[in-house]
């Protein structure tokens, strides 16, 4: 196969950050769906983790809850991916949007410990939407913004998204703790709705939808599809490499239950006067507020070095992978909130490369027409990793593992598919290949 021509890409300033939001309506407005509907899901997964392991007391159940909001997306991802390509994929997030307004409003059922059950289903279904929304908001970024301009509308698209969980994280538990938890699930919903009405005046071309068949619910249970994308992928060596990157990022799901226990049991605020329960939900806070920010700066210090040529941005994510190593297996042996802080900066910093350099590289590679598969695939490969990590966390932690002795031993596991990354950009270098 002949290697691929490189792509090349717009300088990435501050400027043009401002040039892309003022300049494009679209994508303005797909940015502006994101802010609302994410500063509200931070607020919505605090008070869920939180009122998890309040009720329960087992890390578990926080694993569980995690486990039930990426695993699914797995399983349902062929599918989302299909449909992904054969509707208009606006419409599909704003049906997803819709549908999550819903179930996030049925989270005020659960008034007592004996109705904590219902929290799983309804994490499942609202999973399953997400699965359809997320896809599809990637594959249209490359319908919205100019050829050139990818790299920078997926950079501000994730420091949006890590400034809104620095703002969710930090601020969620004020919110709950002064008008209590329902209100946490109302301001959810109605970002949602928000959200929808903003994607519904977007106004743009969907080239895989023009000329195609009217669309048969029997398409559903109709495989080909699914085969044609696979053999899609393993036709280009870089894409088949690609799909596999947020696969490999192993500490996504253990964090998420980590952050949690060590709030509560080792980073817990111990203010004069402050309520335990207060001071382990600000621990937690103050963790994930650590992460957003260094998801913040990873992609935006290293998009102005990296942005140019797709080599650069297989070097970055092979850095990427070794300073989440480095981050997570320091933050097992910090002793005080601080150190822990800035050990999951220099993780996350590491983790967010990785993440928005392999969604920028799978949208400059694929075709449109395969796009929703090719990201649905990265997704569903992406949440198993989350969910099995999630899983296995909790586990080891209701064992009697230290939390901090799982953390280090998660950061050491990442040079794994730093090693296989490595070797994959070698072998995408030399021409014979």
């Amino acid at each position: 196969m002949e290697p691929a021509p490189e792509l090349e890409v717009s300088p990435v300033s501050l400027a043009s950050y401002a040039r892309l939001l003022s300049g494009n309506r679209n994508f303005r407005r797909l940015w502006s769906a994101q802010v609302v509907s994410e500063i509200g899901d931070w607020f919505y997964t605090l008070a869920i983790y939180n009122l998890l392991l309040q009720l329960t007391g087992r890390a578990g159940s926080v694993a569980l809850a995690l486990v039930l909001q990426v695993l699914p997306q797995t399983f349902i991802g062929p599918t989302a991916g299909v449909v992904n390509d054969r509707l208009r994929r606006k419409h599909v997030m704003i049906a997803a949007d819709i549908g999550r307004v819903l179930i996030v409003l049925c989270m005020l059922l659960v008034r007592s410990k004996e109705l904590v059950w219902l929290v799983y289903p309804l994490l499942v279904a609202e999973t399953l939407l997400a699965a359809f929304f997320e896809p599809a908001r990637s594959s249209v970024i490359p319908n919205i913004v100019a050829r050139e301009d990818v790299v920078l509308a997926n950079t501000l698209s994730s420091a949006t998204w890590s400034v809104n969980l620095m703002l969710g994280a930090t601020t969620g538990g004020v919110v709950a703790a002064l008008l209590g938890r329902d209100a946490v699930f109302v301001l959810n919903a109605f970002s949602f709705l928000v959200s929808a009405a903003i994607i519904f005046s977007m106004r743009f071309a969907e080239p895989h939808t023009e000329g195609g068949r009217p669309w048969r619910m029997r398409e559903l249970v109709d495989f080909s599809p699914i085969l044609a994308g696979i053999r899609y992928v393993r036709s280009h060596v870089r894409l088949r490499s690609t799909v596999f990157v947020k696969f490999g990022n192993l500490i996504i799901g253990p964090g998420w239950v980590l952050f949690t226990v060590m709030g509560q049991n080792e980073f817990a605020v111990r203010w004069h006067g402050l309520d335990p329960a207060r001071g382990a939900f600000l621990g937690m806070s103050l963790l994930l507020g650590a992460r957003g920010l260094g998801a913040l700066l990873g992609p935006l210090l290293t998009a102005p070095w990296a942005g140019h040529w797709i080599p650069k941005l297989e070097i970055a994510i092979f850095w990427g992978y070794l300073g989440t190593a480095a981050g997570y297996a320091l933050l097992g042996v910090s002793g005080h909130l601080w150190q822990a802080c800035l050990c999951v900066m220099l993780a996350h910093f590491g983790g967010s490369i990785v993440w928005v350099f392999s969604t920028t590289l799978l949208q400059l590679q694929s075709d449109d027409k395969f796009r929703g598969r090719v990201f649905s695939a990265d997704l569903g490969l992406c949440m198993f990793t989350i969910a099995a990590g999630a899983y296995l966390a909790g586990r080891f932690v209701d064992w009697g593992f230290a939390a901090r002795h799982v953390a280090s031993v998660s950061g050491m596991l990442m040079l794994i598919p730093a090693a296989l990354w490595g070797l994959a950009i070698r072998r995408n270098s030399d021409p014979a290949t």
